[in-house]
């Protein structure tokens, strides 16, 4: 391994000609670049790729994540988002935010642009795993993603009770068309089976 000088060290710069060998767990120390996308090659320090947008950060310019100073231009441990191009980061930050992100909602921190920022951040050696965000494991936020589904009018006519509902019909559960926290069923509120959209008292 070119970087700690141990044996063992089974990746090689994918670069023609080039003979050094690291290994992984010492490639971000080393400044090398593993790409976590097929082909999944690997360069040196020499023949890493470099960012192509010809900017640099203005004096004083902070990291966006963790809002500590950058660097006064690109390298390997400062970069900017390719699409906006103002907005700069350090790649531990970056990478961090990724994992924690995951390959469904990774995106440029400031300008929300995801396509190209996503694949510049592959191309750099950033792991994006292909999942959803970690803070949404477990189930954590499940509750947000359930639909309401109780009828609110003041006096419930249905005989199985305010948390049931049919399909269609006089006993359909219509949710307020704007905030769709409240609901009733057609006929508690009066409603006819022609109406398909419906309104709370708060809203």
């Amino acid at each position: 391994c070119f970087i700690c000088g141990q044996r063992g060290a089974t990746i090689t710069c994918c670069e023609r000609d080039c003979d050094l060998s690291f290994h992984l767990p010492w490639a971000k120390q080393g400044g090398c670049v593993t790409q976590f996308i097929p082909l999944y090659r690997s360069f040196c320090p020499a023949h890493r790729p470099e960012q192509a947008a010809e900017v640099t950060p203005e004096p004083g310019t902070e990291c966006l994540i963790c809002m500590e100073p950058v660097e006064d231009r690109k390298t390997f441990n400062t970069m900017v988002c390719p699409a906006c191009k103002t907005t700069w980061f350090h790649r531990d930050c970056i990478q961090n935010q990724a994992i924690h992100s995951g390959f469904s909602i990774f995106c440029c921190p400031h300008c929300q642009n995801e396509y190209r920022f996503l694949m510049e951040m592959f191309i750099m050696g950033i792991r994006i795993p292909r999942r959803g965000p970690s803070w949404e494991e477990d189930g954590v936020y499940g509750q947000l993603y359930e639909r309401h589904s109780c009828c609110n009018a003041s006096e419930c006519l249905f005989p199985g009770g305010r948390e049931e509902a049919e399909e269609q019909g006089q006993w359909e559960l219509l949710l307020c068309s704007s905030c769709a926290a409240e609901g009733t069923h057609r006929h508690c509120s009066g409603l006819r089976d022609s109406i398909t959209s419906w309104e709370c008292d708060g809203c």
